[in-house]
């Protein structure tokens, strides 16, 4: 992974459906990844209140 990426996998799950999550290293904002055969989408991951799940960005 390059130094100046400006996404970062936090988590992964699954082989055939996969399951991601990626974080924003600019602002902090989760997205959640899915994809399933030949289709996949991300969206922003959200608190039961619609607002953005933001992580603490550490400056690396």
């Amino acid at each position: 992974m390059a130094k100046n990426e400006r996404f970062e996998k936090v988590y992964s799950q699954g082989t055939m459906n996969i399951m991601e999550i990626w974080v924003d290293k600019e602002t902090g904002v989760n997205y959640v990844f899915h994809a399933g055969g030949y289709a996949g989408g991300m969206t922003p991951l959200l608190d039961r209140d619609g607002k953005p799940i933001i992580s603490l960005i550490v400056n690396r």
